[in-house]
């Protein structure tokens, strides 16, 4: 029974690792991709800026888990890979990268101020481009794999 939970804490452990290294890279990555989408698109005046930066990390994210979703499966399903890159980049990379929480905020700041056209569009954009980049990451996945 002991030899079980050590095999058992081994294996979170294992499962967890990946995860947390994973998800540090791509909070990280998301933070310096969007920071300097945000920065040069920055405009002038003084309305709250279009979170453009959230959009394009979410919709690369998106676009990405569909891709390696595929290819993961097709390449790795009967390889004792599989778990751990799934952790490592879906769940971890992917996971840190795209900002759903960052995304509802932003939206909720935009209605708070009165702009409400803005709060749309990034509702749409946000929704049906994601939706579209993971969409077309399957299918090229699908393609390569």
């Amino acid at each position: 029974m002991a030899a079980q939970s050590e095999q058992g804490a081994g294996l979170v452990i294992n499962q967890l690792i990946p995860i947390a290294v994973g998800g540090a890279i791509g909070s990280v990555l998301r933070f310096l991709i969007a920071s300097s989408i945000n920065q040069r698109a920055q405009g002038a005046g003084s309305a709250p800026l279009f979170p453009l930066g959230t959009l394009v990390v979410n919709s690369v994210g998106c676009f990405l888990i569909g891709l390696f979703f595929v290819v993961l499966q097709q390449r790795f399903t009967n390889n004792s890979n599989f778990d751990l890159l799934r952790g490592l980049i879906m769940i971890g990379v992917l996971g840190g990268f795209t900002t759903f929480s960052t995304f509802s905020l932003e939206t909720l700041q935009l209605l708070q101020v009165g702009l409400w056209g803005k709060a749309l569009l990034n509702i749409i954009a946000s929704v049906g481009v994601c939706i579209l980049a993971a969409m077309a990451g399957i299918g090229i996945g699908r393609v390569l794999a």
